[in-house]
Formats: structure tokens, C-alpha cells, sequence
């Protein structure tokens, strides 16, 4: 009984996981739903002999690892088909994006040093995964567009966020969200909240001239879902 119990548990947090990966970074993690990296991460967490939490975040880990390539390869693929004006943007997007991951990582340890019992060390593993896929899906798809011309040229300019009410709905619920984590957060550890969100808030502004208005609304809406998380997370044993 305890088998198909265990068997039940770990069925239902793969299912969670490949989930959270194809909705993680809106529009774009779509496209690469049927990803090989995502298949194998999903092979990986359905295996026995991944069962235990060290497996399981082990998957996880190699999946990042994996991204992480995609994400140099594809980012070098770009450098390489796009004029010097627009390198230099995406240079300075991808330096904050790896400013804000270094800015990142002692928040979430904050955030999951309050929490007790194993599904948050896997919940913590994906969090740390989720993004550096969300990069490469990104980097793709602006290589995949340089492919087409499209690359040469400023990413169309979409209206001011707060005449989109797409945008300005996800800017009301970042603040939201935000500000309930800080809230909620021990007082000693907000001021990594703080650095983080300003280090965030360093790779949006530089990214979005890159990008179109949807491309706008991933990039908020993958840190409104990651705060969302957060604040429902800090705290819980």
C-alpha cells in the first residue's frame, strides 16, 4: 500500500512540475512544450530510482544545466545575426538578466529557509529552473526572428504600459504580489527582497525595448507568477 501511495505522490509531482514548465513564461514556453530538455526532465522524475528527493531535484538540476546551455547557445546564435546597435541591447540584457539571477538566489533561500518538509526543497529546485528556461525561450525565439530580418531592426515600440491594460493589470498585480511577500517576509531577509526586485526591475527595462508587447507581458507576467508563488510560500511547514 505504502508502494502505490509512493508511486501516487511522485506521479502527482511530476505531473506538477512538467506542468509549471509549460506555463511558466506565458506565450513562449508553449512553443517548446514537446521541448527534448522538458522530455527528459519528465523520463527523469517518473524513474524508481529518482524517487527520493535528491532524485528528484537531481532531475531538476540537470534539467537547468541543460537550459542554461540552450541559453548560451542560442544568445551566441543571436549575437551573431544581429547589428551592432541591437547586440548591444541584448548585451546589456543579458548582463542584468544575470545580475538579477545572481540577486535572485539568496532571496529564494530566504524565502524557503522559513518553509519545513520536503516538497519545498523541490518547489525551491524548480524555481531556480524556471527561469533560466524562460531565458532560453526567450533567446530563441529573438534568434529564430533575426533568422527572418526581423533582428536588423528595434522590436516594434508597444504603447506605454499604463495605456495597455494588459500591462498595466500585470504592473497592478506585481506591486501587489510584491508587496504581500514583503509583508510577509522575516524583516531581517526583506532587504534581499528589495535587491532582488531592483536588480529585476534593472532587466526588464533594459529588455523591453528589445521586445514586442507580448514579449512585454512574459517578461511580467513570469515575475508576478514567481512573487504570487512566494508570498503563498514563506512561512508554510
Amino acid at each position: 500500500m505504502k508502494g502505490h501511495l509512493k508511486a501516487a505522490v511522485r506521479a502527482g509531482w511530476c505531473a506538477a512540475v512538467v506542468a509549471l514548465a509549460v506555463q511558466s513564461g506565458v506565450a513562449r514556453a508553449e512553443v517548446a512544450a514537446a521541448d527534448p530538455i522538458d522530455a527528459s526532465m519528465r523520463t527523469c522524475l517518473a524513474r524508481g530510482d529518482m524517487s527520493s528527493t535528491v532524485g528528484q531535484v537531481q532531475c531538476m538540476e540537470t534539467a537547468r544545466a541543460a537550459w542554461q546551455s540552450a541559453s548560451d547557445l542560442a544568445y551566441q546564435q543571436l549575437l551573431a545575426k544581429v547589428k551592432a546597435s541591437q547586440r548591444r541591447g541584448w548585451e546589456r540584457s543579458q548582463r542584468s538578466w544575470k545580475a538579477w539571477r545572481d540577486a535572485e538566489a539568496p532571496m529564494l533561500r530566504a524565502v524557503f529557509q522559513t518553509t519545513s518538509g520536503t516538497m519545498y526543497v523541490l518547489f525551491e529546485a524548480d524555481m531556480q529552473l524556471q527561469p533560466v528556461r524562460d531565458r532560453a525561450l526567450t533567446l530563441r525565439a529573438a534568434a529564430s526572428e533575426a533568422d527572418g530580418g526581423g533582428g536588423n531592426k528595434p522590436a516594434p515600440r508597444p504603447r506605454a504600459c499604463s495605456r495597455d491594460a494588459d500591462c498595466a493589470h500585470a504592473n497592478r498585480d506585481l506591486n501587489r504580489y510584491y508587496q504581500r511577500l514583503r509583508r510577509e517576509m522575516p524583516s531581517r531577509e526583506r532587504p534581499k527582497l528589495v535587491r532582488a526586485q531592483r536588480a529585476w526591475l534593472g532587466f526588464r527595462n533594459v529588455t523591453m525595448p528589445l521586445v514586442d508587447a507580448r514579449g512585454r507581458i512574459d517578461i511580467i507576467g513570469a515575475r508576478v507568477a514567481t512573487l504570487k508563488r512566494l508570498s503563498e510560500t514563506v512561512g508554510n511547514d
